[in-house]
């Protein structure tokens, strides 16, 4: 009786590892090749930035309904584009809810340049002096990092990227819209004290204001010097643990440099100047940190910039 309950029990066992060992079920996939994953409406165009020597890619997102709509549209550049475009395309058409909600827009991903790490590109391109930090290597494979070509990379779109965008898209220039984060952040104010009338508005978030011993304040100063007014709309955000607190154990509290701070000090010094075509809104943004911040900084800076607005075809 034993010999045949553990007979059967081999044979059972035998059964499943058969079972096991046979040729996956065509029900549960394909045996063809994954293919990757296109974001539907969405284009990437290689550009030359000539005076400078590099390679960039556009990352161009079109609304829906574009190529039905005979409209110019608003167009949003955004920097750190391999984390921001795809962020922002998915930030807006949830809130969009039809246009209820927020203006149809395009939107333009600026790339680090090809074949360099994100951390060397952004490093050069966003910073405004040479004075960064020269210890701060990302990794082994990257070269010791560079900075102050901030005012090089803002003519590269002025004269190149720009022109590329108003030739192959109805955008509508005159409304163009800037958002970056962090040194991209920090870029922007660099770009809004040097040509201010190049964007229309400016989305800001946690601009690094800190660098090269808050270089962006002397910046400012030199423009007041030789200017009266200041014709743009900025919306500055920051969270709430980009501060100091060293009575606290939490971690996401920033530990050397109080950003919040310094986004006040920015705003007073602004408010000071009374600029009269100059419109500043900033925000605290609560339980976020450095690392955690850009999605709220956009989903506020994207209602505040992108208002419902109708707008008939042709327009």
């Amino acid at each position: 009786m034993r010999s045949v309950q553990f007979l059967s029990s081999m044979l059972v066992l035998a059964a499943v590892s058969a079972c096991s060992e046979r040729a996956p079920d065509a029900r549960i996939g394909s045996d063809h090749a994954p293919q990757p994953y296109v974001l539907e409406g969405t284009e990437v165009r290689d550009i030359r930035a000539k005076s400078l020597h590099r390679d960039y890619q556009l990352f161009i997102s079109l609304p829906r309904g574009y190529a039905e709509s005979t409209r110019r549209y608003p167009v949003l550049f955004v920097t750190d584009a391999n984390y921001a475009f795809p962020l922002i395309r998915s930030i807006a058409r949830r809130i969009r809810n039809g246009g209820e909600d927020m203006e149809d827009f395009i939107l333009v991903g600026l790339s680090y340049a090809k074949g360099e790490t994100p951390e060397y590109s952004r490093r050069r391109d966003y910073t405004p002096t040479a004075n960064g930090d020269r210890d701060a290597v990302s990794d082994m494979l990257s070269p010791p990092p560079v900075y102050g070509e901030a005012e090089g990379y803002r003519k590269f779109i002025a004269e190149e990227v720009f022109p590329m965008v108003a030739h192959h898209y109805r955008a509508d220039m005159k409304r163009a819209i800037y958002a970056g984060h962090s040194f991209g952040g920090l870029f922007g104010l660099h770009v809004l004290f040097t040509e201010p009338s190049m964007f229309e508005k400016y989305i800001i978030g946690s601009p690094s204001l800190w660098f090269d011993r808050r270089v962006a304040f002397a910046t400012e100063r030199s423009y007041a010097k030789s200017h009266s007014d200041l014709p743009a709309k900025v919306f500055m955000a920051v969270a709430s643990y980009e501060t100091l607190n060293f009575s606290s154990n939490n971690p996401r509290y920033n530990k050397t440099v109080d950003m919040v701070r310094d986004l006040q000090a920015m705003e007073h010094v602004l408010e000071s100047r009374r600029y009269k075509s100059l419109e500043v809104q900033t925000l605290i943004i609560p339980d976020e940190d450095h690392l955690t911040v850009f999605p709220a900084v956009i989903t506020r800076g994207l209602k505040w910039a992108l208002p419902p607005e109708r707008i008939e075809d042709g327009d």
